[in-house]
């Protein structure tokens, strides 16, 4: 027998069902055996339409007659509290899931039946009223965290006055919808916090320090609200079409050596859903043959795709010591929150682009409002050296032309943002050798052949030993290749770009640090460009600074001083 109401499905079946019953219930035709075997295929595929099915057995449905006594069986079986009361909100009838409710709690819902009796009678007293309708409440249990909500209806009208005389009632245990909706609610919140960037943290911060401030509150929030430590959260690097670890929390530091790629087959979980944009619950890492552990002892996981818009950008991935520690709620909160963590990065990143675009075009304009008045300085003086013969005059004139070639060229670099430094000539007219930095050798990576020239000659017009090399790869090489010499001494310091086309400032600075876990590296980035967030990776590792082309090149030897101070 199946009955269909309110969405579910009640499916009756048993052994040596009475013929009348049969009849009934399903019609001619079944018996016995081919009876229950017809019920419980029409429950599978019930079940796999998504409906709720419970099979109640011949010894539940013995008594079952047309009439009372069927309907009495069906409200026993739907999962829900229904009752009869009298006027007065006194029990007349209820099924076992209304009597199991405690005392206290349906004292309060007597309360709510006697609202809804005046509510009706108000409804009635109304001329042209449609009808009573329907009262909904909601009741809090005092003695634990259930909450119900009641549906209160007339059930008939009796007497002269037409008043309502026995109301129905029908209660529904709403308490994982409302423990939902709460924490809905919490994610809602501390996605806002996130993605909310108050101007004066924004002024006051730099590059780093706003992507630092990020992940302090990521990790705080994962905690607070989501109750997660052990996770990372890795972006896609679109050039390399590489999975870049960006934050990670509660996992062991070789989760940085993983070579992961947005790939189905070969990279794990991660890869699998970076390719897919689709979530995945490892429920236990012991059977899965894509769960790769980041976590000592993982037992099951949860990663989820960071979006934006239609794109996948990233991914993160939740671990956990427990089996089965994810359900399908959790994984819906995680992607509810990973999109606001793909929403908060994207706008990091928006910032830095502006800047440099913002500098590009005042540096543009100011130099083409300088370029006037320099021009009838430059004027002024071929007119003034026409005229004068006094060699010292000459020679100030000379100065002052020296003086606005230096405006136009500092302009000009300036505009040029990351592509250059600025106080190089006044750097190398500075001969004298640095103390801290005679003898010392130094590795310079940047994929900017001017940049590597300047700093190159700077460096060694201090008395320092640079190795300048053009991209990220051909640092890493050099870094091995001294490590695995016995001749060759190593290098005192590191100072890379972060974004070449190669290698990253981040794989520049892993490979400096594992053959040399002391030395001091410094990373440059133009205006804190810095697409696979290198800085605030290598800042937890032990980054010695950072500089944001176009800096000033006494700045690069002041951090070097600053370094390698601290590694002595």
């Amino acid at each position: 027998m199946t009955t269909r109401t309110s969405g579910k499905v009640i499916a009756v079946n048993g052994r040596a069902v009475p013929p009348g019953v049969v009849r009934a219930l399903v019609g001619q035709g079944l018996r016995g055996e081919a009876f229950d075997a017809a019920v419980e295929r029409l429950a599978s595929v019930l079940r796999g339409a998504g409906y709720e099915v419970t099979l109640l057995d011949a010894c539940d449905a013995r008594s079952l007659r047309p009439g009372g006594d069927q309907a009495e069986l069906l409200l026993e079986a739907i999962g829900e509290g229904v009752c009869l009361a009298d006027r007065a909100g006194e029990l007349l009838w209820s099924n076992r899931f209304y009597a199991e409710i405690d005392e206290a709690s349906r004292a309060d819902m007597a309360v709510c039946l006697r609202e809804a009796r005046d509510w009706f009678d108000q409804q009635q007293a109304r001329k042209g009223s449609s009808g009573p309708g329907v009262c909904r409440f909601e009741v809090e249990a005092t003695e634990s965290e259930t909450v119900y909500e009641l549906e209160i209806t007339p059930a008939d009208v009796g007497g002269d006055e037409g008043r309502i005389e026995r109301m129905a009632m029908v209660v529904r245990d709403i308490t994982a919808a409302r423990r939902t909706m709460r924490k809905l609610d919490a994610i809602d919140r501390a996605g806002i916090e996130l993605v909310r960037l108050d101007a004066n943290a924004v002024r006051e911060r730099n590059t780093y320090q706003r992507l630092e401030l990020m992940e302090e509150k990521i990790v705080r929030l994962m905690h607070d609200v989501l109750n997660y430590d052990h996770f990372a959260i890795f972006l896609i690097d679109e050039s390399r079409q590489k999975l870049e670890l960006v934050i990670s929390a509660g996992l062991p530091e070789d989760i940085h050596d993983l070579d992961l790629s947005p790939e189905q087959e070969g990279s794990g979980i991660s890869g699998y859903v970076a390719a897919t944009g689709k979530a995945y619950v490892c429920r236990d890492a012991g059977s899965d043959e894509r769960f790769i552990p980041g976590l000592a002892g993982a037992r099951s996981s949860c990663t989820v795709p960071l979006r934006m818009h239609d794109r996948v950008i990233g991914i993160m991935d939740v671990e956990s010591k427990h089996a089965n520690a994810f359900t399908d709620s959790e994984r819906q909160f995680l992607e509810i929150f990973a999109r606001y963590i793909a929403i908060a990065l994207h706008m990091l990143d928006l910032l830095v682009v502006e800047r440099s675009a913002t500098n590009l075009s005042v540096s543009g304009r100011v130099g083409g409002e300088l370029e006037e008045p320099l021009a009838d300085i430059v004027k002024e003086i071929d007119a003034l050296g026409g005229t004068m013969i006094d060699p010292k005059k000459a020679g100030h004139l000379s100065r002052i032309r020296e003086d606005v070639d230096a405006i136009r060229s500092r302009i000009a670099n300036v505009a040029q943002g990351p592509q250059t430094l600025l106080g190089v000539d006044r750097a190398l007219s500075d001969k004298r050798e640095d103390p801290v930095l005679r003898g010392k050798r130094a590795l310079v990576a940047d994929d900017e052949h001017k940049i590597c020239k300047v700093i190159g000659a700077v460096l060694r017009s201090r008395g320092c030993v640079a190795d300048v090399v053009m991209d990220g790869q051909a640092a890493i090489d050099a870094l091995k290749r001294v490590a695995e010499s016995d001749d060759e001494p190593r290098y005192d310091i590191v100072i890379s770009d972060i974004r070449m086309p190669d290698r990253n400032g981040y794989e520049v600075f892993s490979a400096a640090k594992s053959h040399d876990p002391d030395i001091p590296v410094i990373l440059m980035t133009g205006f804190g460009y810095d697409p696979h967030h290198s800085i605030v990776r290598a800042s937890q590792e032990g980054m010695s600074g950072v500089l944001f082309k176009p800096f000033d090149i006494e700045q690069l030897i002041e951090a070097m001083h600053d370094a390698m101070s601290e590694a002595e």
